[in-house]
């Protein structure tokens, strides 16, 4: 559950209550018990994200050196196109 500050206007009395997010706020200063003066205060907060994985530069890209050992390293010609070559002279038809 969150931690909420208020602050009285009336006696300037701060206060830190935990609530749900579901809990009405209260409205009556405990201290000066003046009905409407409390309002709500925004707060820096102490979340900390701590570790690996949290920032872009930390998963964006991989060194070159890992790159290269996940291509396969040996790569078939097979893919060439493969050259013409000339029909046997005996097999040309003459005119």
């Amino acid at each position: 559950m969150p931690i909420y500050e208020f602050r009285c206007s009336q006696c300037g009395q701060d206060l830190e209550l935990l609530m749900k997010f579901s809990d009405p706020h209260p409205t009556q200063c405990p201290t000066c018990h003046q009905d409407g003066t409390l309002t709500k205060r925004i707060s820096q907060t102490s979340f900390v994200l701590k570790g690996n994985g949290w920032y872009e530069t930390d998963f964006k890209t991989k060194p070159p050196a890992e790159k290269k050992a996940e291509t396969p390293v040996a790569e078939t010609p097979a893919a060439a196109p493969a050259e013409k070559t000339a029909a046997p002279a005996s097999t040309v038809p003459e005119k």
